[in-house]
């Protein structure tokens, strides 16, 4: 297990977020969080990482409980985690490589050497070795992406959170975001947890699925038992993702 979260709420104002959500992660899988807007899955995710507090429930990652962790214990759980938003959040005033080591170096790492060598090595894993001198501007919204990626992995994580990475892309760049989550499962032994709506990319590269509704978890299971399910609620939301038959 590497993250599970029990009898979560969230509420912003008088909008209740989750409701009692509780949910697993386990080491070195894809896990898939489906749903509709408001459902909770970005809040869900950011409790992942500590950068929201449940007003009730609990939040483990490794066994242990982060969720009355200071700051200071929670950056070395955030160290764990690297997350890729669904901009890319680059800061368009630094090169790809300075946007990349940026993680490094707000972590206290102090030798240039190896900061060179893990940017290097994070621009090769996302197919864009020799890229470092070059500034966002001049960059296609793929290429961002991948930057974003390769900030995200920089400093090894053991799992990457995902927040809609596929948005904004055509079907062949959105394929190649999909070859890289994959790589970095198998080739990295690294857990991705993905916040998308692009079905097509679910059934490609989902371990398990989870479907959120009304701040709780409504339906999980693998991407062929989210094909095979007769459940209105979920043939509706893939069918109204995909804009076309479920089963195409």
């Amino acid at each position: 297990m590497f993250v599970e979260v029990r009898n979560l709420h969230k509420s912003f104002g008088t909008q209740k977020v989750l409701q009692g959500l509780s949910a697993k992660v386990y080491k070195g899988e894809t896990l898939v969080l489906l749903g509709g807007s408001g459902g909770g899955k970005s809040v869900l995710m950011k409790h992942f990482i500590g950068l929201l507090s449940p007003d009730e429930g609990e939040v483990f990652v490794e066994g242990e409980d982060i969720t009355e962790m200071n700051e200071r214990e929670l950056s070395k759980v955030r160290r764990m985690m690297g997350m890729m938003f669904q901009n890319s959040a680059l800061f368009d005033s630094m090169t790809v490589g300075q946007n990349i080591a940026f993680p490094l170096r707000m972590g206290g790492e102090k030798d240039e050497n190896r900061i060179t060598k893990l940017v290097r090595e994070s621009l090769e894993i996302v197919r864009l070795s020799g890229q470092e001198e070059k500034m966002p501007s001049d960059l296609s919204g793929g290429m961002r992406k991948r930057v974003a990626l390769a900030r995200a992995i920089v400093d090894r994580p053991a799992c990457v959170l995902f927040d809609e990475p596929h948005a904004g892309l055509d079907p062949i760049t959105a394929d190649s975001i999909d070859h890289l989550v994959k790589d970095l499962q198998r080739d990295h032994q690294m857990t991705n947890v993905i916040v998308t709506h692009e079905m097509r990319s679910v059934f490609r590269i989902a371990d398990r699925v989870l479907f959120l509704k009304e701040g709780i978890v409504y339906w999980e299971g693998t991407p062929l038992e989210l094909q095979e399910s007769t459940d209105p609620e979920l043939k509706n939301f893939i069918e109204g993702s995909s804009g076309e038959s479920w089963e195409n």
